[in-house]
């Protein structure tokens, strides 16, 4: 319930962003333009994003009889959920994700290096988060938190342009002030919305570690994992698109520094420590 109270609150500041960003960059009509082209994404990103993320991996749906498979029959009965169809990601990388629009659409898919490299016990617990998310609507969450987060960036660079030529929509920017104001907001706006959608998407990693538990019947498989993963993702990334990297069970490329605050994943050490009531 705390992680669903924080990721609605969240959904709501980047919402009024979205907002804001709009009004700077156009008064009424650029709010009318950032709602309707939010509008088209979240329509484009509901019916497509789930076939064009499984083919830019280039997964492979398996059958009923792999041992993947059946490791997710016998976790969606005890989540009572339909079955999901299962990929395999060709890669020697290891992790996991899963997408689709609702749990009767949904799809997990799993690289060839996770499935070689851990355990039964401990892939049953990576699978089982991943079913979490499903059965949280996790994916769609994170679908509507990018696609706002993309309309405020276009919006912001519109507003870069306005701010060089002079501002946008015919206002009165005399004395610098409106320019000043609208070049702020190109800035501010898009380095806020990638931090939002961030938090978003870690506050969904801990309630699909917790749920994932619950579904595999012990923490300590997921947990194991996740230790195993945060080394492997080190020594081998995952060659991803950053915009999809909130789809993985794990970050797929390191982030140190300052690039470590737009991460959407949690420390593991962190999450290896809640899941076991460190």
């Amino acid at each position: 319930m705390k992680n669903t109270a924080k990721t609605a609150l969240l959904l709501g500041f980047l919402s009024a962003l979205l907002l804001i960003v709009g009004q700077a960059v156009g008064g009424q009509q650029g709010l009318i333009v950032a709602f309707v082209f939010a509008v088209l994404l979240n329509f484009g990103s509901y019916w497509f994003s789930d076939k064009l993320v499984l083919r830019m991996y280039r997964a492979k749906e398996v059958g009923a009889e792999h041992p993947l498979s059946r490791i997710v029959a016998r976790l969606v009965q005890r989540a009572s959920l339909p079955m999901p169809k299962v990929y395999i990601i060709p890669t020697d990388a290891l992790n996991a994700f899963a997408t689709g629009r609702d749990p009767a659409h949904a799809a997990v898919a799993a690289t060839e290096g996770i499935i070689a490299n851990l355990s039964e016990r401990e892939l049953e617990g990576v699978m089982a988060h991943e079913l979490a998310h499903v059965k949280h609507r996790d994916t769609l969450i994170s679908a509507v938190a990018a696609t706002i987060a993309a309309a405020i960036m276009m919006l912001a660079y519109m507003a870069r342009w306005g701010a060089i030529f002079g501002g946008l929509g015919g206002r009165d920017n005399r004395g610098g002030g409106g320019i000043f104001t609208l070049l702020a907001t190109a800035i501010v706006a898009p380095i806020a919305a990638m931090l939002i959608q961030a938090a978003i998407s870690r506050s969904r990693e801990f309630g699909a570690d917790r749920g994932g538990a619950e579904i595999a019947g012990s923490p300590q498989g997921l947990a194991d994992a996740l230790r195993k993963l945060e080394v492997a993702s080190k020594q081998l990334p995952l060659q991803a698109n950053p915009a999809t990297a909130h789809l993985f069970i794990v970050q797929p490329f390191a982030g140190q520094g300052i690039i470590s605050l737009f991460s959407t994943h949690p420390p593991t050490q962190q999450r290896v420590a809640r899941l076991l009531g460190r």
